[in-house]
């Protein structure tokens, strides 16, 4: 058994070709260079792709395995340099009776162990999805139902980032997740939890105390890869033992969540639209104490201060601490060039945030910087709280 880090959720901008797959992300999102990327700069030995549903990223699979540089895992996987295996995506937006008779959507990350389950799996989204070209297409399925064609070929499904105000089961549907899947709950191994909340504030929530928690980035672009991951316990790298530890069985399990202070993610606190101010009440509000309007963007927090059911006051046995760690690009004083001066002297992002001592960074850019990289990656920064779309900040 053995230690490695794992991001299960980076989008793919553009195919091989050019071609839109995820509209809002970067152009140099694609199957090669996110493989490259997690091996070179990042340090991830695991990375879920969640746009391989696409014929167009299906094409780009396969031309990568005729280069000789990856090839797949029976036990589900693809390695690339006998460094990173990459877990076979697709990210589905389901339609969902929401609140007050309301319809709502939800994003589900599903995986696939190989390449021609999730081949098989598109060709039965495309007659559910407009657009199968094209990432987390609306569909005309709920989660109910989507459940039962994910596992029809193999994979799972995780619901992703739940509590965002747009396109999640809590932010945007319902109170309480068993209501949507039912008696098919059990089923559900893992939920995510986006970059507006952490550990502490989903175990209010009595419905998730089985269910374990993810971390991952939702990378729109290359640098955004790993800003959240977890660390896994695995005997090797394939979708096998991935899956294992998601349930925690045979040993396998996730022993940590790396994440953001929840402050920092774009959608912590109610917003308001009009007056452009986070919302910051100890109470939830659904109207702008500042100007009155009621044109608010509900915030993570005060979505799950309304919707909780117990006070966190310990988290359940099977749960591994959340660590608060800021990522390199959102430290103050750590631009671009100083990414660079540390990569080719460490070569990669893990090892800068797990495994050097404040004496090796400050050889390489000095005290100042190596303080605050120090106090970002033990969480002893000053955070003023994101909403509405915008990220928090570091003082």
């Amino acid at each position: 058994m053995y230690e490695i880090f794992a991001d299960l959720h980076v989008h793919i901008g553009r195919s091989e070709t050019g071609k839109p797959i995820k509209i809002t992300a970067a152009k140099s999102l694609n199957f090669a260079n996110i493989a490259k990327e997690c091996a070179e700069r990042k340090g991830i030995q695991v990375v879920g792709i969640i746009d391989c549903a696409s014929p167009y990223v299906i094409e780009d699979i396969e031309k990568f395995l005729q280069t000789g540089e990856a090839y797949e895992l029976e036990e589900g996987g693809i390695i690339y340099q006998d460094k990173v295996c990459i877990l076979l995506g697709s990210e589905v937006e389901t339609s969902e009776e929401g609140r007050n008779g309301k319809k709502g959507a939800a994003h589900n990350i599903c995986f696939f162990p190989h390449l021609s389950d999730i081949k098989q799996f598109s060709q039965e989204m495309s007659h559910h999805i407009k657009n199968i070209t094209l990432s987390t297409q609306r569909s005309d399925l709920s989660g109910y139902e989507l459940i039962d064609i994910v596992e029809k070929y193999q994979g799972i499904l995780i619901p992703a980032h739940i509590f965002t105000p747009f396109k999640s089961y809590y932010g945007n549907c319902t109170d309480r997740i068993r209501s949507i899947f039912k008696e098919k709950y059990d089923k559900i191994c893992a939920v995510e939890l986006g970059l507006s909340s952490d550990t502490y504030l989903a175990d209010t929530i009595s419905e998730l105390e089985n269910k374990t928690f993810l971390t991952n980035s939702d990378a729109h672009s290359l640098p955004k890869i790993a800003r959240e991951y977890n660390k896994m316990l695995v005997e090797k790298i394939s979708f096998t033992e991935i899956v294992k530890a998601l349930k925690g069985q045979e040993g396998r399990k996730v022993l940590a969540n790396y994440g953001l202070d929840p402050k920092l993610g774009k959608y912590h606190r109610t917003y308001c639209d009009d007056c452009e101010q986070s919302i910051e009440t100890k109470e939830p509000v659904l109207s702008c104490p500042h100007c009155g309007g009621k044109n608010v963007t509900f915030g993570v927090f005060d979505r799950i201060e309304l919707i909780k059911d117990k006070e966190q006051t310990k988290s359940p046995d099977i749960r591994p601490p959340y660590i608060y760690q800021i990522p390199l690009g959102f430290i103050p004083g750590v631009g671009g060039k100083t990414v660079e001066k540390l990569l080719a002297h460490f070569e990669t992002e893990m090892n800068i945030l797990h495994r050097l001592s404040k004496d090796d960074l400050e050889a390489v850019v000095g005290e100042k910087i190596a303080s605050h990289i120090e106090k970002a990656r033990t969480g002893n920064c000053v955070v003023h709280a994101g909403g509405g779309g915008n990220y928090g900040k570091i003082e």
